[in-house]
């Protein structure tokens, strides 16, 4: 076994707190990686706090994890040691299913087995996963991604999540020329689909509650910003938008996004609040409009993403932190009070 030292929730809705603990050895499939950074994503927090139903305890979350290579089994062959590499939100999947066969291992039928607060089967034997608040993690390769050469690596970390979140959205749906899309919200996931679908030369426009985020839209690549805190937003916009991409995390009128929907276009939901969402049949039924849903991408569309990101020189906008005051980060994520990921720096917070 590997002694491996990070943060973790001993209990729900308690602070994370230094933890030790072992991860299995490496199998011939497998790559062992050091840790060197890990983003903080708001679902972390959800889960920490047990907001999305029965957590496992004690949690080390994380799963925006970069770092390199140090080890792998004797039948690898996608990595070699001293690789760049990245572990998203998943470390398995069932691999039989249709959606696993066909590259979307995060629809998997059975299960994809999450990168923490979950239980992996290894050898006969059930294991609690924990993620990337942590100095090292050993995974299968086929579900290890390569971080291309010219993407920064702490800034590369949030786009395992909040990348391929707006990035398969914008794929399937077909973002690109000619669309209008809006984006509702401009924090750790909405900032950088606006990079993502500009480089896609979509129009894009920024929905979001506050005002004085105008510019930082327009910087990240916008085309046009809209307050939804002016109730004339909702009115001048109706039926203008192709689609729109709902990243809140909290509970929002529905039906009035909806209505800026024009003749069979789409709102996608990437969000998870807590509570339900609603909205009136009238809202989709008067211009045959859709709501649909999508989570995070599967391994090949997410080296996809990294490639892409690579090559148009996109990378996430972070606020880099020593695993210490990770706490204190959790209560600014959810006062949206950061611009516009956490970023620990697992490499020289968590050394000897």
């Amino acid at each position: 076994m590997i002694d491996t030292v990070g943060y973790a929730a001993m209990q729900p809705k308690t602070p994370l707190l230094p933890y030790s603990f072992k991860r299995r050895m490496p199998l011939k499939n497998d790559v062992l990686i050091d840790i060197q950074y890990c983003g903080i994503c708001h679902s972390d927090i959800h889960q920490v706090r047990n907001e999305w139903g029965p957590s496992n305890f004690p949690m080390v979350p994380g799963h925006e994890i970069v770092g390199i290579v140090t080890q792998i089994g004797d039948n690898v062959t996608k990595f070699k040691v001293g690789d760049r590499v990245g572990v998203g939100n998943f470390i398995d999947s069932c691999r039989e299913c249709k959606p696993c066969i066909n590259g979307l291992e995060q629809y998997c039928t059975k299960g994809a087995i999450w990168t923490y607060n979950a239980v992996e089967l290894v050898n006969g034997n059930n294991s609690p996963t924990q993620g990337g608040y942590s100095d090292k993690i050993v995974v299968n390769e086929k579900y290890v991604l390569a971080i291309p050469d010219k993407l920064p690596l702490a800034a590369s970390a949030p786009l395992l999540c909040a990348g391929i979140t707006l990035y398969s959205p914008l794929m399937h749906w077909k973002a690109g020329p000619g669309m209008k899309l809006a984006i509702i919200g401009l924090g750790g996931i909405g900032h950088i689909g606006v990079k993502i679908a500009h480089a896609l030369g979509a129009d894009v426009t920024v929905l979001s509650h506050s005002p004085n985020k105008q510019d930082e839209a327009i910087r990240l690549g916008a085309d046009n910003f809209y307050s939804i805190s002016d109730p004339n937003t909702f009115k001048k916009l109706r039926g203008n938008f192709d689609l729109i991409i709902n990243t809140a995390s909290i509970d929002i009128d529905l039906n009035k996004y909806l209505k800026m929907l024009n003749l069979d276009s789409t709102m996608v939901i990437v969000g998870l609040p807590e509570n339900k969402m609603q909205f009136n049949a009238y809202s989709v039924t008067n211009a045959r409009r859709n709501i649909a849903g999508s989570v995070i991408g599967g391994i090949k569309e997410t080296q996809d993403m990294l490639n892409f990101c690579n090559d148009y020189n996109i990378s996430c906008d972070i606020e880099l932190i020593p695993i210490q005051q990770v706490n204190k980060a959790y209560d600014l994520v959810v006062s949206s009070d950061v611009r516009y990921r956490f970023v620990i720096d697992n490499l020289n917070s968590l050394g000897p």
